[in-house]
């Protein structure tokens, strides 16, 4: 599946692409979520398609989304809704946590979601982008790890890789919009995240809470 050579009816998207339109996350979305009508059909789709996450759309009217790892279903996640988003046209995504808002903005797709839907993370700070670029691997350690480092602090830049450290095959995630949520929300300002291979990540807390993340969202496969 590392050509996205995907059943019929899954498109496959690019998540979070740099400025120049490469890379980015790939993420699956299966536009009918009837065709896998079961938590077990999903998780073993989600196994086989091996993406980060498979999104499920059960509504696309309202919205309404299942996310699935190759191992586990999330209760939210960052990259497979503004890629949903971003491919449905719609401004509200319904998930058990809540409401997901969403709006276009140019060549830009942007969430609001609050930090308590995320997954717990492990967010390291190391002392410079060079350091996080030279980790051959995971650190050593359990638990979803958020490698990160200031290029420019002024600028709110930020260098970051992510380790799901979950015992699946996804050792590293090339571009995670809910740890980036969970950066921007600790630090209190906006971010400009470059993750992974070249990914960009964007982010703006709000004062209400929320944390607005956005990035560009480019079609791999049309299913």
């Amino acid at each position: 599946m590392s050509d996205y050579d995907v059943p019929r009816g899954i498109d496959v998207l690019r998540v979070f692409c740099g400025p120049d339109g490469r890379h980015g996350n790939a993420l699956g979305v299966v536009r009918d979520g009837r065709s896998h009508p079961d938590e077990d059909s999903r998780q073993l789709l989600a196994r086989r398609l091996g993406f980060s996450e498979t999104v499920f759309v059960d509504d696309p009217e309202r919205g309404r989304v299942d996310i699935h790892t190759p191992g586990l279903r999330l209760p939210f996640a960052g990259h497979p809704l503004v890629g949903t988003a971003w491919l449905l046209d719609l401004e509200v995504l319904e998930l058990a946590v809540g409401d997901v808002f969403a709006r276009q903005d140019g060549e830009f797709t942007w969430i609001t979601a609050r930090p308590e839907w995320v997954p717990p993370r492990t967010l390291q700070q190391y002392a410079s982008a060079a350091e996080v670029e030279a980790l051959p691997g995971p650190p050593p350690g359990e638990g979803w790890l958020y490698a990160w480092a200031w290029e420019d602090e002024a600028a709110g830049r930020v260098r970051a890789r992510a380790f799901p450290r979950r015992g699946d095959a996804i050792v590293e995630d090339e571009a995670t919009g809910a740890a980036a949520l969970l950066l921007s929300a600790h630090l209190g300002r906006a971010l400009n995240i470059t993750q992974g291979r070249g990914s960009q990540i964007l982010t703006a807390p709000a004062p209400d809470g929320t944390v607005e993340v956005g990035g560009r969202v480019l079609m791999a496969v049309r299913g």
